[in-house]
């Protein structure tokens, strides 16, 4: 079953998100699809964060296999010491 990770944040230290950015790409596996991102998204109801990221891997087990990768690991700080908000993961719906 198809798992997605719903990130929602405000870039606190746009130097460390910077560097964070530009090593990320290379932690992405061929199967993981970014299905959204939005730097202004429209709040509707309530408010949340600046940012919205929803990334989509084919399993929770992928998802969780990427997040406590070794490469993704050297890098998370970066993400963590640059950003307020969340991390999110869901079990996409019909599929």
């Amino acid at each position: 079953m198809a798992y997605l990770l719903v990130l929602n944040y405000d870039i606190v230290d746009p130097e460390k998100f910077a560097e964070y950015a530009r090593q990320s790409p290379a932690t992405v596996p061929a199967t993981m699809k970014v299905l959204a991102f939005d730097r202004e998204p429209q709040d509707l109801e309530g408010s949340s964060r600046r940012c919205l990221t929803i990334v989509e891997f084919p399993s929770k087990e992928d998802a969780m296999r990427w997040y406590e990768s070794d490469a993704y690991r050297a890098i998370r700080a970066l993400r963590l010491n640059s950003t307020e908000g969340f991390l999110r993961g869901l079990q996409r719906m019909g599929s």
